[in-house]
């Protein structure tokens, strides 16, 4: 088995003396494990660090073995090291695909969303382009939102809130008493402008919802990331940081 694709490096652990195991996303093959031998040694750690872009070359004698890689490094994002909020959302970014993304199963949607948002890290705005990645996500693991229209009266205007049951929009009309229950719809949700605090505050409240049933349902509970915690962590406690 053999195959080359670009890819994003996920993650990366030393393994042994001198190999390194990696996970890589890559746009035609999905998230794949692989060793790299001498992957942890001074002059090839560096280029394997989350958020890399490499050239990947996958090779195995069937092809459910872990397999092994030949990488040559495409785009490093090492100055993200500098911008703490950035790298908080680089990482975020590589544990969700790690803990929500099946093995071997491509996602070229997803994959090229993945490349923009992390080309966005650090300008203005990209908080709001990483929480409609996530939304992202969540449409690849089949939990996408629907907010074309109300769930209940079929309205497609006045749509102001979201069900935490089926992920579809309801209007003020169609939520009646059941207001207090539903997550407030972000102004600007469906939008491509930068979101205020408020509404980011209220998009990630949704996500979190999702993504957290996601890993319940079909990862036996796992929780979610601890990278993604750190991050809304971060942005709550950085004024401006929308």
């Amino acid at each position: 088995m053999d195959w080359q694709d670009e890819g994003v490096i996920l993650s990366m652990r030393p393994h042994g003396e001198s190999a390194a195991i990696i996970e890589i996303f890559t746009r035609t093959q999905g998230r794949q494990p692989g060793v790299v031998r001498g992957g942890a040694s001074r002059r090839m750690a560096p280029h394997l660090q989350p958020g890399t872009q490499v050239m990947a070359r996958w090779q195995a004698r069937l092809s459910d073995h872990m397999g092994a890689f030949t990488v040559e490094p495409l785009r490093s994002r090492a100055h993200l090291m500098a911008d703490r909020l950035a790298l908080a959302a680089l990482s975020s970014v590589c544990a969700l695909c790690c803990a929500t993304l099946p093995e071997r199963a491509p996602h070229p949607e997803l994959w090229d969303r993945s490349i923009t948002l992390l080309d966005t890290l650090g300008q203005p705005g990209w908080p709001s382009a990483y929480l409609r990645w996530e939304l992202a996500l969540l449409e690849e693991l089949g939990y996408g939102l629907d907010l074309s229209a109300c769930a209940v009266t079929g309205a497609t205007t006045d749509l102001a809130f979201v069900s935490p049951r089926s992920g579809r929009a309801v209007s003020r009309k169609g939520a009646g008493d059941w207001a207090e229950k539903l997550f407030p719809l972000p102004e600007g949700l469906a939008g491509t402008v930068p979101l205020s605090a408020a509404a980011l505050g209220q998009g990630f409240a949704i996500t979190s919802h999702f993504l957290t049933r996601e890993l319940a349902e079909d990862h036996r509970g796992r929780p979610l990331p601890e990278a993604r915690g750190r991050l809304l962590d971060l942005l709550a406690r950085t004024p401006g940081a929308a």
